[in-house]
């Protein structure tokens, strides 16, 4: 079965990405146990969803508000060959910033259709997408026309800069496992109703909004992350729905415990900006914080219920 070779593999997005959780996936999972539905509101790199230990039958949904990330999955789950010949492009400083002003002026045109064609993809833009995401250093990747940055030189295995039938096969090998999930572009908010959540069976969600103290790193600044907390609380006592809820000690999110949740500390790695002891990124990695619904499986049941299981 494609999803035993998987687990092996541990797939992972051919991307970096700021605050990708796939050091905390193992965790996740035994909180949630093998749930009939799984919603990613917040996709991202789809770090938790990849690691899935195990795959039961069900609905997997997952959604993200930039078009880029939306599109590049849809797109390789639909036609991944075309998607890893896009991608396939050597390190090149001209080309790093001509395909990033194509892409934030004629591709975010395009990909705005993904909110209101649900079977929209453009495979050239995902490729050169996902292959500006790993020469890119830091932020700023498909945002401002303007800006301009020095390619990645460091690390020539880094993302999709892999040989290219390795590339080619990774790709397939992601588009297999997404070949079933139902992928969004929109409002975090639309994919976690009673439609696409509860009435859907036992519903497993995955939140990993933007941190308060980083909402500026997203292009935009909102109050999503008080907006994701407020409906945590609104659904957390249903017994339907098992949540996990990411965050930053101090952003708000410790309020949930005065209603049951657990709380789970861990560190991240912190990316660029934990270089050195005084950089903000390294103080943060120790502020990573999981807050799990009350009806989230126990850590000690879920352990039992998992053991044996790769992760």
């Amino acid at each position: 079965m494609i999803f035993e070779q998987e687990n092996e593999l541990r797939l992972r997005a051919p991307f970096p990405w700021f605050g990708g959780k796939s050091l905390i996936a193992s965790l996740v999972w035994p909180r949630f146990g093998d749930v009939r539905n799984y919603v990613e509101p917040f996709a991202g790199s789809l770090a938790c969803l990849l690691l899935r230990p195990r795959m039961v039958e069900g609905t997997e949904t997952v959604n993200d508000l930039d078009g880029m990330v939306a599109n590049f999955w849809r797109a390789l789950q639909a036609v991944p060959a075309e998607v890893a010949q896009y991608a396939d492009w050597p390190v090149n400083e001209c080309d790093l910033h001509a395909r990033h002003l194509w892409l934030v002026n004629e591709g975010r045109r395009h990909v705005e259709r993904l909110k209101t064609e649900p079977d929209y993809f453009d495979a050239k833009i995902a490729g050169w997408w996902v292959w500006g995401c790993c020469q890119w250093i830091g932020r700023g990747w498909c945002e401002h026309p303007e800006w301009k940055q020095l390619p990645h030189l460091g690390d020539a295995g880094r993302g999709v800069h892999r040989p290219s039938q390795k590339l080619h096969d990774y790709i397939g090998l992601l588009a297999a496992r997404l070949r079933r999930v139902r992928v969004c572009c929109g409002d975090w908010s639309r994919v976690c109703g009673p439609t696409p959540t509860v009435k859907q069976g036992l519903t497993a969600v995955f939140l990993d909004p933007p941190y308060d103290q980083h909402e500026k790193l997203y292009a935009v600044e909102t109050n999503v992350s008080a907006a994701v907390r407020r409906w945590c609380l609104e659904r957390g006592d249903d017994k339907l729905i098992r949540i996990a809820l990411c965050g930053y000690e101090g952003e708000g999110h410790e309020e949930l415990e005065q209603h049951g949740w657990d709380v789970l500390e861990w560190k991240a790695n912190g990316g660029y900006g934990s270089q050195g002891t005084d950089r903000p990124g390294a103080a943060n990695a120790a502020r990573e914080r999981i807050w799990f619904s009350p009806c989230c499986l126990p850590a000690v049941a879920a352990a039992t219920l998992f053991d044996g299981v790769a992760t």
